[in-house]
């Protein structure tokens, strides 16, 4: 009976074992399970900003660029790239005998044109006038005696010596005489219609502007500087023949530079005037240059496979050090604020237009609404929901989704 009684505690002792042992087995699992491996990051105070960056390039504000005027030879070249030249400064000297010719041409053409205005207001030239006049008085002489001759004849036909024929013959060579007066009058006085009158105008205007054209062609065979500057391309030596239209040389005033940014489309609707910007300058690792935005695009273009618009950014320091045409990285700052809560981009979520994170309480995430401020590619501003050095998870180690109350394993 006792080793019966014995065998039988010793059964009961294994299985309460089992049973003690099925529930530590059960509640590891279920702990060990329910841990997940999270990444956080802690709500802090610091200025954030948002910023758009692009490319652009380098360009004087004032710059001048100077091209041949006609197809000559470049005569000499008195300067070299990299020159600081006074504003008056012969530059370059092109062949002008071309230019000089074409000078003489419209000179002429403009003294003909004025010689024939002369001639049509004055009605005629003065051989031609003269002419008229001559024949005018021709025709007064003939009319007088014209008139001498009908009085003879009247006369005569009084007493009965001339015939009644005779007579209107007479009167008819009178009024002939006087016609033909009166039409040298009318020429002499108006030879020329309107519209050939205006057409000589029309002309001699036509010839002065060519001669003007011509003067200005001949001045630009000597390239002078309009202003102090320095000359930054030279494209042309002594004795090169250069074609019309080619450029010879450009000149700028180098202590007086801008950036010139391309912002893709959609960025341009945030930049306004006033807005700092940041240069750099691969060719000058470390060094920086500051400026803020004086122009927003007006219209957009295509630039290789973008649609841009052109910014123009003034430097508020010396651009010394940069090149024109060099190319350069353009930092602007739409948005800014100097003592903003913020936490990692990634650790914000959205549902419905709402937004909240997953804060950590203890070892579990309590899902937390927040009011959003200023966004850039790796931060978010928290205005409300959040309190300084509060915890929130970015993800989990191994792409699970997060979920409220679930119990966590934090790492940083």
């Amino acid at each position: 009976m006792a080793e019966r009684d014995t065998q039988k505690s010793r059964v009961w002792l294994w299985m309460g074992t089992g049973v003690v042992l099925v529930a530590v087995f059960f509640s590891a699992r279920y702990w060990l399970r329910g841990k997940l491996t999270v990444r956080i990051a802690q709500a802090t105070q610091g200025v954030l900003v948002n910023t758009v960056s692009t490319n652009g390039h380098i360009e004087p504000v004032a710059n001048y660029a100077f091209y041949s005027p006609l197809a000559t030879t470049v005569k000499a070249v008195y300067v070299q790239p990299g020159d600081k030249v006074p504003a008056g400064k012969l530059l370059m000297q092109l062949d002008d005998v071309e230019a000089r010719a074409q000078v003489a041409r419209a000179e002429s053409g403009v003294k003909s044109a004025q010689a024939a205005l002369d001639a049509i207001t004055h009605n005629g030239t003065q051989e031609q006038r003269q002419a008229s006049a001559a024949e005018l008085a021709r025709g007064r002489l003939q009319v007088t005696q014209a008139e001498h001759n009908l009085a003879a004849l009247e006369k005569l036909a009084a007493s009965g010596a001339a015939s009644a024929s005779e007579v209107s013959t007479a009167k008819m060579r009178l009024q002939a005489a006087q016609m033909a007066v009166q039409a040298t009058q009318q020429t002499a006085g108006n030879r020329y219609s309107p519209d050939e009158v205006n057409q000589a105008r029309a002309t001699l205007a036509e010839a002065e502007a060519n001669l003007q054209a011509a003067r200005e062609v001949l001045n630009k065979t000597q390239i002078r500087a309009p202003i102090a500057g320095t000359v930054y391309n030279l494209n042309v030596a002594a004795t090169e023949f250069a074609e019309a239209g080619k450029q010879l040389l450009e000149l700028a005033d180098l202590q007086h530079e801008r950036v010139r940014a391309y912002f893709d489309e959609p960025d341009i609707g945030r930049i306004r005037v006033g807005e700092t910007a940041l240069i750099k300058w691969d060719a000058m690792p470390g060094r920086e240059w500051h400026g803020h935005v004086v122009r927003t695009p007006i219209t957009v273009a295509t630039y290789g496979t973008r649609t841009v618009g052109d910014v123009l950014i003034a430097f508020d320091d010396n651009s010394d050090g940069l090149l024109p045409d060099t190319n350069v990285t353009v930092t602007v700052t739409i948005e800014s604020e100097p003592n903003a809560l913020s936490v990692p981009r990634e650790a914000l979520h959205s549902e419905d237009a709402q937004f909240y994170v997953y804060k950590v309480v203890g070892d579990e995430l309590v899902r937390t609404p927040v009011t959003t401020g200023i966004i850039n590619l790796t931060q978010v501003a928290i205005l409300s929901g959040l309190h300084p050095g509060d915890w929130v998870a970015t993800g989990t180690l191994n792409g699970q989704p997060l979920q409220e109350g679930m119990p966590i394993k934090a790492v940083r």
